[in-house]
C-alpha cells in the first residue's frame, strides 16, 4: 500500500463551489451543456455534501476522474480520497492518466495492491469474473474507508452501465459501494461534455476496461498473457492507432479491432504490414484485424454475456 506523498489531511469544511478560483481545479466553462445536464451535476454535488467524506474506486478512466474532481470541489481535499487498486490487470497507460488528472487537479491518491489475478476464480477466467475482481478491490477499500473515516465508498459507474452485464455491480453492491452517476441518470456523453467543460484530459479518452477483458471467458488469465496484449496495444498507440482499440488474445494469434474511423486507414498500403509487424514484435505469432472493427464485448458474446 503506497500512501499519499504528504499522508491524509486533516478534516476541512466543504468548499463552496462559488468561491473557487479559476485554476485547474475549477469548471472551465459549462457553454455547450445541455441545462439538464447541469442540473444533475447539482444533484451530484448536494448527493456528495450530504454523504460526504468520499472514498472514490479511481480508475483514471472517463467516470471515476469527473467524479473525484467533482467530489473535490464539492468537499475540498480532505473530505475525498481517490483510492487507485494496481494489479497485473489494470494498464499501466491508465494509471499514468489517473496520476495525471489526480495531480493536475490535487485529488489526494492512494495507491493499493489488489491482486485479483492470485484468486484462483478470477485467474479461471469464468463469465462472472468481474465479481472476484471487485470483490477483492472493495475487500480492500472498506476497511481504509473505516480506518480513514471516510463514510461513503463510491465508483464511476454510469447509467449507460446499467444496461450491460456487470457481475462486478454485485460485488460493490454487497459492501454498499455507491454509484452515484448511475443513480443520478448521467449517461456517459453526458459525463464526457461536463468533463470537458471543466478541461478534464480524460473527456475524449476511449474507454479501458482491464486487460483481462481481452481474453475469452474460460482462457486462463495470466500475467505473462496479460502483458502480451498490453504490450501489443502499447505497440499500436506508438504506431499512431487512435480511438478505440482492442488487441484480443487467441493463443498465438492476435485479432486487433479498430474503431470505425480508423479501420479503412489501417488496411490500405504499408500501414497494415506496420501493424501487423508491431504486434508480432511482442511476442504474437499471427496477427490479424477483424474487419468488422470495434465491438465492445465481441470477444465474450456468450448467450448475450459480453465484457469490454
Amino acid at each position: 500500500m503506497t500512501l499519499p506523498q504528504h499522508g491524509l489531511p486533516d478534516r476541512q469544511p466543504p468548499l463552496s463551489l462559488d468561491s473557487l478560483s479559476h485554476d485547474s481545479s475549477a469548471p472551465a466553462s459549462t457553454g455547450g451543456v445541455a441545462e439538464s445536464t447541469l442540473g444533475k451535476e447539482r444533484a451530484l454535488v448536494e448527493w456528495l455534501r450530504q454523504r460526504g467524506p468520499i472514498l472514490v474506486g479511481y480508475s483514471g478512466g472517463v467516470d471515476s476522474s469527473y467524479l473525484a474532481v467533482v467530489a473535490l470541489e464539492s468537499l475540498g481535499p480532505a473530505g475525498v480520497l481517490a483510492v487507485i487498486g494496481r494489479s497485473a490487470s489494470y494498464p499501466a497507460s491508465q494509471w499514468a492518466t489517473a496520476r495525471q488528472v489526480a495531480d493536475r487537479f490535487g485529488v489526494p491518491v492512494l495507491e493499493v495492491d489488489t491482486d485479483e489475478i492470485h484468486d484462483a476464480r478470477y485467474a479461471a477466467n469464468p463469465t462472472n469474473r468481474c465479481y472476484f475482481c471487485k470483490s477483492v478491490l472493495w475487500d480492500t477499500l472498506v476497511p481504509i474507508a473505516e480506518q480513514q473515516g471516510f463514510a461513503t465508498i463510491v465508483d464511476g459507474t454510469n447509467a449507460d452501465d446499467l444496461r450491460d452485464h456487470r457481475p462486478g455491480a454485485a460485488a460493490a453492491s454487497e459492501r454498499r459501494v455507491a454509484s452515484p452517476l448511475a443513480e443520478l441518470g448521467f449517461s456517459k456523453d453526458e459525463i464526457r461534455a461536463l468533463s470537458m467543460a471543466r478541461g478534464l484530459p480524460t473527456w475524449s479518452q476511449p474507454a479501458s476496461p482491464c486487460l483481462s477483458s481481452r481474453l475469452p471467458y474460460g482462457t486462463a488469465v495470466t500475467p505473462e498473457r496479460l502483458r502480451l496484449v498490453e504490450r501489443a496495444e502499447e505497440a499500436l498507440r506508438a504506431l499512431g492507432v487512435t480511438g478505440d482499440l482492442r488487441v484480443r488474445f487467441h493463443g498465438d494469434l492476435a485479432r486487433v479491432e479498430l474503431c470505425a474511423e480508423e479501420l479503412p486507414r489501417w488496411l490500405v498500403g504499408d500501414r497494415s504490414v506496420k501493424l501487423a509487424a508491431a504486434v508480432r514484435a511482442v511476442g504474437f505469432s499471427r496477427v490479424a484485424v477483424d474487419l468488422r472493427g470495434f465491438r465492445s464485448g465481441s470477444l465474450n458474446v456468450l448467450g448475450g454475456v459480453s465484457d469490454g
